[in-house]
């Protein structure tokens, strides 16, 4: 039996969140937001503090400074159930990552302080921890430059454990897509891009040419398609499974939401269909609150989250 259902490496910070300024900023005058949301950020954080409240043991490994945005980001995981027992505090005076969202509506602008985020490594992974779950899960790729040269070594030692293991980029600053990413591919079980990032990946115009690319590397691609809902391959088969009606409020965290829901019944043995159904709603219910887990901490929208099954 194992202690976890899913474990993760990565990302732990703090999104502040601005809304009400304008797209064009100019300098030497200040700008009045309308509304202020302090919430859970990074990648891996959003994922491990929604999927413990669907109900799946999480065992979370990051690293965070010694600073008052370390303590608040521990204790609203701590808060939704997951496992900080080994997480790392930062010895050398780094400060735990923040990112400044600035929200225009359908777009915004995004500015991150990486911090500790940039700075784990393998070599502080404790892999007997990490092995003690079903699955291993990787966020924020890009960002974490320490652990992108020890990840294929890694996520091989665990998968032949028995392990699953899958990904999510997010985007990659430099547009390059390159080794260190490809090497990731053999070594993955579920790939989780958005659209944008499945043809930049495969370096494909077409969206459906760029799934049929990745497919022929990873066994199971899902990718996010927002409004559209999401399209996933297994080997020749796909699906294109439509999203769950919302009026969004915020899309901050949407993605996260949605590897949520798809790893909470991915570990449970569901088919892809239904687990990228389950990861749509998800994604959608999150939209209803600011930030990446305010609609999680709302009793009455995770019960809607739950309830699907």
């Amino acid at each position: 039996m194992k202690t976890f259902d899913v474990t993760i490496a990565g990302d732990i910070n703090l999104d502040l969140i601005l809304y009400g300024l304008p797209r064009q900023m100019p300098t030497e005058r200040e700008l009045l937001a309308k509304d202020f949301k302090l919430t859970l950020g990074g990648s891996s954080g959003i994922l491990a503090h929604n999927l413990a409240l669907l109900g799946s043991r999480v065992g979370l490994v990051g690293k965070v400074g010694r600073d008052e945005m370390g303590v608040v980001a521990l204790d609203r995981l701590q808060q939704a159930g997951v496992d900080l027992s080994h997480c790392i505090q930062a010895v050398d005076g780094t400060q735990t990552g923040v990112t400044i969202l600035l929200h225009h509506g359908s777009v915004r602008h995004i500015l991150t302080y990486p911090g500790t985020m940039a700075e784990l490594t393998t070599e502080e992974l404790d892999v007997d921890y990490l092995a003690q779950a079903k699955h291993f899960h990787v966020s924020s790729f890009f960002l974490q430059k320490g652990l992108q040269r020890g990840l294929p070594g890694l996520c091989r030692n665990l998968r032949d454990q028995g392990m699953t293991v899958s990904l999510d980029t997010n985007d990659d600053p430099e547009n390059l897509w390159g080794d260190a990413f490809t090497a990731m591919l053999p070594v993955i079980d579920v790939l989780l891009p958005n659209e944008d990032e499945a043809r930049r990946m495969a370096h494909r115009d077409d969206l459906g040419e760029a799934i049929e690319w990745l497919a022929e590397r990873v066994p199971i691609v899902a990718v996010k398609c927002g409004a559209q809902g999401s399209i996933v391959q297994q080997g020749q088969q796909r699906w294109t499974i439509p999203a769950a009606a919302v009026t969004p409020v915020d899309t901050i965290g949407a993605g996260d939401s949605f590897d949520a829901g798809f790893l909470s019944r991915f570990v449970q043995g569901d088919s892809p269909e239904a687990c990228a159904a389950k990861g749509n709603l998800a994604a959608a219910i999150s939209t209803l609150r600011p930030g990446g887990t305010e609609a999680f901490r709302d009793p009455e929208l995770l019960g809607r989250v739950k309830q699907a099954g």
